[in-house]
């Protein structure tokens, strides 16, 4: 579906998260190695980071590949909170911008790497785009990020197939969960990345159990496992 990473930690380029290490976000949307659904990801691509508390987004419909523009100036763009993501379109959503991530509501950056049947999402009028990472984005920006396990857990219960991996942050937090699709963590000496798959192959990368939460504050990381048998 797509590929998703986010940083919170000591300030570092845009470039050295998204598109220097050797299995980048930028390679992950030509040749993903753990992706399940879906060959590529050349639908869109998203970069969101904090700039003296507030979000600020940088989107693309088009592949992440043949942007020269965000290549050259990812270098000097820095900061200590980043969610980035590259797009696999689910079959019937629409290919814009509106619809790539991440999404905000203006606190917090939000990305989903999955797909949700939207039969069973309310109408959101707030929401970016009528695909359903938008709507599912805008629900839980609507029920506040607190509440996140409960949100998923209760869409999880309405649609078995749906595949749930969040990964949101407000500029001192970072949350992610791992709901039928992968998830990884390196913990560095200078802050902490959640990919949905390694950026390169330091052995410090650790595999996210199914049906968990991680959120990650200058505390440190705590793992929370999410219930899966929860209904509306």
């Amino acid at each position: 579906m797509c590929r998703h990473l986010g940083w919170l930690g000591t300030e570092v380029t845009l470039s050295a998260l998204v598109l220097e290490p050797p299995r980048s976000l930028l390679v992950q949307s030509y040749a993903p190695r753990r992706q399940k659904h879906g060959l590529m990801n050349a639908d869109g691509w998203g970069v969101g980071f904090f700039d003296a508390g507030v979000p600020r987004r940088w989107r693309s419909a088009s592949p992440l590949w043949g942007d020269t523009s965000f290549e050259s100036v990812a270098p000097a763009l820095r900061s200590s909170c980043v969610v980035a993501a590259v797009r696999s379109a689910t079959v019937g959503m629409p290919i814009e911008i509106s619809a790539t991530a991440p999404f905000t509501d203006g606190e917090w950056l939000l990305s989903h790497n999955g797909v949700v049947d939207r039969s069973v999402l309310p109408p959101i009028s707030a929401a970016e785009s009528v695909c359903d990472s938008a709507i599912l984005a805008a629900l839980i920006f609507q029920r506040g990020l607190d509440a996140l396990a409960d949100t998923l857990a209760e869409i999880g219960a309405a649609d078995p197939l749906a595949r749930l991996n969040i990964l949101a942050a407000n500029g001192s937090r970072l949350l992610a969960t791992s709901w039928n699709e992968t998830l990884s963590m390196l913990r560095r000496p200078d802050g902490v990345v959640l990919a949905s798959e390694p950026y390169d192959d330091d052995a410090e990368w650790a595999d996210v159990p199914d049906r968990h939460l991680v959120e990650v504050t200058a505390d440190g990381v705590t793992l929370t496992a999410l219930d899966a048998t929860k209904g509306p």
